[in-house]
């Protein structure tokens, strides 16, 4: 079902687990799509994997997973290294980390058939596009990060007509590290990495 969506916003939250964690995300409610909730770490606490989970009233449930070493170092799953699922399909993702633009360095996705394009516009605003098909007109879901600390905002808006996958996977990424979308981004990820690596081996 396609459905023009009014613009709706995200607050962050974050919570300290029995054991000591922390989790991490934001939850809002969207008036076409009902309650949704991002959160990160999810799942069990499993040596070297990250995974990021949202679920929605209506919208799909999407799981992103990130496996390997840096997964001990980093706050959030990162797109190097990483499998998605939304419901029980599986996202096929590719980009093209050499690439000098944004538009280069977009992450491409396939799922059920369409083919969508996480693009950043900057450190804290990304799109994610929807490609038109001979049926379909297609749609641009734009996030936006506003706020400080604990008030923190993601701003949600979209043109054109969208599905209750493009919000899932539009969200999902204000729970992912898209640092490597830019190459300035990339660089300071990686430096980052390696400084967390270091910290560790010292610990």
């Amino acid at each position: 079902m396609h459905t023009r969506i009014t613009p709706f916003t995200l607050a962050s939250w974050k919570e300290r687990q029995p054991v000591g964690l922390k989790k991490f995300g934001w939850q809002g409610t969207s008036p076409e799509f009902g309650d949704i909730k991002v959160v990160y770490p999810a799942g069990r606490d499993v040596p070297n994997v990250m995974v990021t989970e949202v679920r929605g009233s209506v919208i799909p449930t999407a799981v992103f997973e990130t496996r390997g070493v840096h997964a001990e170092v980093v706050s959030m799953p990162t797109i190097n290294r990483s499998t998605l699922r939304v419901g029980d399909g599986l996202v096929r993702m590719s980009r093209n980390r050499w690439a000098p633009t944004h538009g280069g360095r977009s992450l491409r996705m396939t799922y059920l058939g369409d083919v969508y394009k996480l693009k950043a516009v900057n450190r804290r605003a990304y799109t994610l596009s929807r490609q038109a098909d001979s049926e379909d007109p297609g749609c641009v879901v734009t996030v936006r990060q506003s706020g400080r600390g604990n008030g923190r905002r993601m701003t949600v808006e979209a043109t054109g007509r969208v599905l209750p996958a493009d919000v899932t996977l539009a969200v999902l990424f204000t729970g992912v590290d898209r640092s490597v979308l830019t190459r300035r981004g990339a660089v300071r990820a990686g430096f980052a990495r390696i400084f967390n690596f270091w910290s560790e081996s010292q610990a």
